[in-house]
């Protein structure tokens, strides 16, 4: 077995501890608060013994809270100013999220709206950019989308179903405890790991990528490729769960400095339209395809992400078609085998998706990518069906 150890880790604006022993060292940061609001879905903090955790620490601190539990998968503008008005009820002077992206994602984009007295949607918009923020604590409970680590947050306004992301807050403290992910269900298993792997994917061939990120993708990726499937066949496998957690973390470090792609840009826009998508699942359906045109674009890039996937491919356009393929066998040898039909797209809402995608997803295109017309993501995607 690795060594499993606890450590610290400063990046951004955020004070990270990771390992089993991480939940306890928040305290050191808590002198002289008085009231929490706590952020979290409806099952997942309590079924994973983070809750009662953190509790236990705010009542030996003797530090007020208020628990609002209402965040969703892919969460909404709505939500978020719920969560201010829960703040405002409190009169909180901190926040913790207990949950995975959603929930951090959540309390990020409230907590600076709370502050400056702003809606979410127009940081989300671009309208505004953040520069103060609500205390905030992460406690992270998935090993997937590196929240706890970067700036960034995602929610969907629902009456243009765009899902967008920017970039308002880091947290001050996050907490990476593998013990948390033990709780997880296969499902969540997979798809938080597999957004994680698109992560490192993507950073890797961004035109922002430099050394240092490539360097971080790379070992994500190859803790992913050694770690998931041990995950999935005994969830109790704490080493498994630690290093895919790393894994995680180094990937969100990664998109932090360099962004996501045209992969991100286009689940964004899937899931804007169908919000029973899972981010994971979404990504990982049209993951293999789009890398392909990544690639055909960034060979060089591309190869040095994929080596640990698969040895035998070059760096060169030809093998494009074989690194997706690789990447598909990947997902399938750990379970993976979800279909856009089995969230109910047919061709109208491809191409609603497609539309409400178009500008992100533009957004999103290197230079050196052939232009990319809607009709030639439609065929692409109606094959995904």
């Amino acid at each position: 077995m690795n060594d499993l150890k606890t450590f610290k880790f400063n990046y951004g604006g955020t004070i990270l501890y990771f390992g089993p022993e991480s939940t306890e060292r928040i305290r050191d940061h808590l002198e002289g608060k008085k009231k929490a609001l706590i952020v979290t879905g409806k099952r997942s903090a309590k079924e994973s013994g983070a809750l009662s955790d953190i509790e236990k620490i705010l009542d030996e601190l003797h530090i007020e809270r208020k628990i609002y539990d209402g965040v969703r998968f892919n969460p909404t503008v709505e939500i978020v100013e719920e969560i201010i008005g829960e703040m405002r009820s409190l009169g909180a002077d901190f926040l913790i999220a207990i949950g995975g992206g959603s929930v951090i994602d959540s309390a990020k984009l409230a907590s600076v709206a709370y502050v400056e007295d702003r809606k979410p949607e127009e940081y989300l918009k671009g309208y505004a950019r953040a520069s103060k923020h609500l205390f905030l604590v992460a406690v992270n409970l998935t090993h997937g989308t590196g929240t706890e680590i970067d700036r960034y947050a995602v929610a969907t306004i629902t009456r243009t179903r765009e899902k967008l992301g920017t970039a308002v807050a880091y947290p001050d403290v996050s907490v990476d405890n593998p013990k948390y992910m033990i709780s997880l269900s296969k499902n969540q298993t997979l798809f938080t790991s597999l957004d994680a792997l698109y992560h490192a994917l993507e950073s890797s061939v961004s035109p922002a990528s430099n050394v240092l990120v490539r360097d971080l993708s790379r070992t994500a990726i190859e803790k992913i490729i050694s770690y998931l499937k041990k995950s999935v066949e005994n969830p109790k496998d704490l080493e498994a769960r630690y290093m895919l957690l790393y894994a995680s973390m180094l990937a969100g470090v990664a998109i932090d400095m360099a962004g996501t792609s045209i992969i991100h840009g286009l689940e964004h826009g899937l899931s804007g339209v169908v919000p029973n998508l899972e981010h994971g699942a979404g990504l990982a359906i049209i993951g293999p395809e789009l890398f392909k045109l990544l690639y055909r674009t960034k060979p060089q890039e591309a190869w040095e992400a994929m080596r640990a996937l698969d040895p035998t491919l070059r760096p060169n356009k030809e093998d494009a078609e074989r690194a997706g393929e690789s990447i598909l066998k990947f997902q399938r040898s750990v379970g993976f085998s979800l279909t856009l039909s089995d969230y109910g797209f047919n061709d109208r809402k491809l191409r609603e998706a497609i539309d409400v995608a178009w500008p992100l997803f533009q957004s999103r295109l290197m230079p050196e990518l052939p232009e990319i017309g809607k009709e030639e993501i439609f065929s692409i995607l109606k094959a995904l069906l």
